[in-house]
């Protein structure tokens, strides 16, 4: 398994959605998904140059971190449970799936600075995704202005595991223009400018669409092991 040389595949292929689009690869956070793969794995990538890691479960990343401690900026991405809040808060960069009040009200209180969030909308409407409707999501961003600790960053999605093209980009370009509601708003606790948005079968038009970070797994540090 080499990390790097899968790397250099994903960066070139990075490269050049951006070049269709014109936009600079430098907009586009790489962030290797290591929820499924051993420590030493997660170490591999960081080796090959990747600083932003991704973990879904708490457990898992706070196996890491006993390790790998703050060499990268962890990315909580999987969906949290307001009692494992207090596990995580003081060792993330992000957390990508803020979804519901009782969770921001917890970030909020066991935060001892501010919280990079990012609201997890599914756009795609399918149940068996986590998220809030496009609908509820501006209302909900505006109910945390009060929230000290939290600072809506973005928004993230997950698009449908389909063929269908057309179908996929459309799911990222509703997430982008609901981004760009949020950004119009001028709301100084959501200055909204990250779209967590594509993973390996997909970052390339999701890049295309506009996201700025892009969650790989398999493509990159491989199946579990």
């Amino acid at each position: 398994m080499k990390v790097a040389s899968n790397l250099e595949l994903i960066r070139k292929q990075i490269n050049e959605a951006c070049m269709k689009v014109n936009r600079s690869p430098e907009e586009v956070t790489l962030i290797a998904v290591t929820k499924y793969v051993s420590t030493e794995r997660a170490n591999e990538a960081l080796e090959a140059g990747i600083f932003d890691l991704g973990e879904n479960r708490d457990e898992g990343l706070l196996e890491k971190w006993e390790v790998l401690q703050d060499k990268p900026s962890w990315h909580f991405i999987g969906t949290l449970q307001t009692r494992k809040v207090k596990n995580i808060i003081d060792k993330v960069e992000y957390i990508h799936s803020l979804d519901r009040i009782s969770l921001a009200e917890e970030i909020n209180k066991r935060a001892g600075h501010k919280i990079k969030c990012l609201v997890q909308v599914n756009v795609s409407g399918e149940e068996s995704k986590h998220g809030l409707t496009p609908e509820e999501a501006l209302v909900f961003i505006k109910s945390l202005h009060s929230f000290e600790n939290i600072i809506i960053e973005g928004l993230m999605t997950m698009a449908p595991l389909s063929d269908d093209e057309h179908l996929v980009r459309a799911c990222f370009r509703k997430l982008r223009v609901l981004r760009d509601q949020v950004q119009d708003m001028n709301w100084d606790f959501a200055p909204c400018t990250e779209l967590s948005m594509g993973m390996s079968n997909d970052y390339s038009i999701a890049i295309e669409e506009g996201a700025t970070m892009v969650r790989i797994g398999t493509a990159l540090v491989g199946e579990a092991g």
